[in-house]
């Protein structure tokens, strides 16, 4: 799976991982994560989720990355935003208000780009990356937030009834990835109804990973 497998779903309208609607997850449990407004968060691979208004509208700072720049142009419309757009290197800023986003390749954002981040919302991000990379995405990601607290959302079934995105990612897998930095708890899994690609049982799984020793 290469960058421009993703740019040429973005470039066809072939965005079915694109929910018209606010997650009902980080409704229900973004206070688990983050109490507080005034917050920093971090959305990586987002797309131009509604999420992102979501948080604005809780008094969020959001700060996300995406590689693709039509993604993120109608996010911005879709926020009534006109962002101001800066170079670094290979990621394009563009930013506006309270909301700052990277535009380019996840593995090219650094801790001094990013800057400090109070939590990570990962809604779907791990679950879009093909197994052989999400090793280095978990790895990537707690060292540029500095292991900052997720509430991060997976999906579970049978993945050789599916070859394709949102990816299976197991407890055992999420645990291989985490358990040396974060406490991780398992804060609900729900079936979902119509199953994943119409692949059935599948559930909904969600997590708060949380820093050890805090």
């Amino acid at each position: 799976m290469s960058a421009n497998y993703w740019l040429k779903r973005w470039k066809d309208g072939d965005i079915g991982f694109h929910e018209n609607n606010v997650n009902p997850y980080l409704d229900r449990y973004f206070t688990n994560l983050v109490p507080s407004i005034n917050s920093r968060i971090f959305v990586p691979l987002c797309g131009k989720t509604k999420d992102i208004a979501w948080l604005l509208n809780k008094g969020m700072h959001v700060v996300g990355v995406e590689l693709s720049v039509s993604a993120i142009k109608a996010l911005f419309i879709d926020l009534g935003l006109a962002p101001t757009l800066t170079q670094y290197g290979q990621l394009t800023q563009y930013c506006a208000g309270n909301v700052t986003i990277w535009v380019g390749d996840i593995f090219a954002l650094t801790t001094e780009s990013l800057g400090s981040v109070d939590a990570i919302y990962d809604r779907g991000a791990l679950v879009a990356l093909p197994f052989k990379l999400r090793k280095k995405y978990t790895a990537h990601i707690t060292n540029i937030t500095k292991s900052a607290p997720q509430l991060l959302i997976c999906c579970v079934y049978d993945q050789s009834k599916h070859d394709g995105t949102p990816y299976s990612v197991s407890a055992q897998e999420v645990f291989d990835h985490y358990h040396r930095i974060y406490s991780l708890k398992l804060i609900t899994c729900d079936a979902i109804t119509n199953g994943v690609k119409g692949v059935k049982p599948a559930n909904a799984v969600v997590w708060l990973l949380s820093r050890k020793n805090c």
